[in-house]
């Protein structure tokens, strides 16, 4: 093993050690063990009970396809020597910026593996062979247990909802309806196998919209939902949305349109990715807005967190 190679052991090893023993503490069995903390390794590793799920950030490495092949077996076998994992139960992928377009949800494979795992006491599938990103971001666990602690008896609108793990949780903590909407029809059918596989799914109470959230939220009338989670990607220009997302320009109305139909005194999660995201208070219609950032942080993304999230009250 050479100089670097010993490097990227130590660091893994430490922050391991120091890791796992906070996700014991807290019963947690799929968390964040590493994202890009020695340059010259430029990985995200993220523990799924036995499955690791190896990100590799793309870069300029100089490397031939061969030695990076050679290089990047020698790190898999670093990374099974030191976490609870075979070498079969490391997936690997290439992380790279779409030009114009910063699409999580880009399908890569179709293998279809799906696998559940738990969090919390609740159950969810993830895939860590098709997409980019797994069908549970881990970095929201604290902010779905706040919703699942406030959601009791109220009416919970998750928008762009992905896989439905904040439904999940407001249907956990007894939410009088939840209604999810996504605009991908993968994604909503996703959310509602992770109700079924909690026996949670009701279909008098739980809703699955296919839409556009910034053309939804335009129909709604006023009070129709206590409680919304919105955490939108950064930029869209899907083919099937009548207009592009731009979340910096568009927070604002998005915001406000939310607002509109929230009940007074109703609470809305906010949450997104743009680092270089800037809140223009002044112009949203809420009664007081809180950046809740550090507190909804988990453990396994302190001083690596690249979101932000705001609670807004009407």
């Amino acid at each position: 093993m050479n100089e670097k190679m010993v490097m990227f052991h130590n660091r893994l090893l430490k922050v391991y050690k120091h890791k796992s023993k906070q996700a014991t503490r807290q019963n947690i069995t799929c968390f964040r063990v590493y994202d890009h903390d020695l340059p010259e390794f430029p990985f995200c590793i993220e523990l799924y009970d036995d499955k690791v799920y190896l990100a590799e950030y793309l870069r300029r490495h100089g490397m031939t396809d061969e030695e990076h092949s050679d290089w990047l077996e020698e790190c898999v076998a670093v990374i099974c020597g030191i976490l609870p994992v075979s070498d079969e139960n490391v997936y690997i992928k290439q992380r790279k910026r779409k030009a114009n377009r910063l699409d999580q949800y880009e399908k890569t494979d179709a293998k279809a593996e799906y696998f559940a795992v738990a969090e919390q006491g609740l159950k969810f599938l993830v895939n860590l062979t098709d997409y980019l990103d797994t069908g549970l971001f881990l970095d929201h666990r604290i902010t779905r247990q706040l919703v699942r602690n406030e959601c009791e008896g109220k009416r919970v609108l998750n928008l762009f909802a992905y896989t439905g793990s904040f439904s999940v949780y407001a249907a956990a903590g007894n939410a009088q309806s939840v209604t999810t909407v996504d605009l991908s029809k993968t994604y909503l059918n996703w959310a509602e196998q992770n109700l079924e596989l909690n026996g949670l799914k009701d279909d008098n109470i739980h809703h699955f919209i296919h839409a556009d959230v910034k053309q939804y939220l335009k129909t709604l009338a006023p009070d129709s939902f206590d409680l919304v989670v919105i955490d939108p990607p950064t930029f869209s220009n899907s083919k099937r949305m009548k207009d592009f997302l731009d979340i910096q320009r568009d927070h604002v109305e998005l915001l406000n349109d939310v607002i509109a139909a929230t009940s007074k005194a109703g609470v809305i999660y906010f949450s997104t990715n743009f680092t270089k995201f800037i809140l223009d208070e002044k112009a949203i219609n809420a009664s007081s807005i809180k950046d809740i950032t550090r507190a909804t942080t988990p453990f396994d993304f302190e001083g690596k967190l690249k979101r932000w999230c705001y609670k807004l009250v009407v």
